[in-house]
């Protein structure tokens, strides 16, 4: 799916969203005055391989400090490297900078687990690129677990501050 489709078919879920159009950032840092003018939790999204060559995508909270060394034994994974570009692309359809968690949406063979962080589980309104990194779009949480059920996905919710599973 492109980034229209994605829209589209969170409306066909009943999902409530807003879209905010915004020069493109490719970093967390290059969003701070993009993410004071969009209300709701923030997100910074990691695309990683493990030594198995199992994928992951990692959706944080902004600020969040995740400790790749320590992950994988959080998880359950073995040693965590970030995933190349083309295999970002080839399986959430995304591209650097532009990555989220409705790229599962583009995951049609199950290829990625997803972790989120449980600041971002609990959030009332969560941000995510709509597959583009030229606007974010908010959704409330109950419709962000309505997009996870539609495309298959059950997140491992994982706290950051204390390095530990909680579902």
């Amino acid at each position: 799916m492109c980034r229209d489709e994605l829209l589209a078919f969170l409306v066909e879920l009943g999902v409530e969203h807003s879209t905010y159009e915004h020069p493109a950032v490719f970093t967390v840092g290059e969003s701070g005055n993009i993410k004071q003018q969009i209300p709701g939790a923030h997100t910074k999204n990691l695309f990683l391989k493990d030594a198995k060559d199992q994928l992951w995508l990692v959706s944080a909270e902004a600020q969040a400090q995740i400790d790749l060394k320590r992950l994988h034994t959080v998880i359950g994974s073995a040693r965590l490297s970030f995933g190349r570009a083309e295999l970002m692309e080839a399986t959430l359809g995304v591209t650097p900078g532009s990555v989220t968690a409705f790229g599962l949406v583009n995951d049609t063979g199950r290829r990625v687990r997803f972790v989120l962080d449980r600041t971002l589980a609990e959030a009332p309104v969560v941000n995510f690129h709509p597959l583009t990194n030229t606007a974010t779009t908010s959704v409330g949480r109950e419709g962000f677990r309505r997009f996870l059920g539609a495309v298959g996905v059950v997140p491992t919710v994982v706290d950051f501050d204390t390095m530990r599973v909680v579902q």
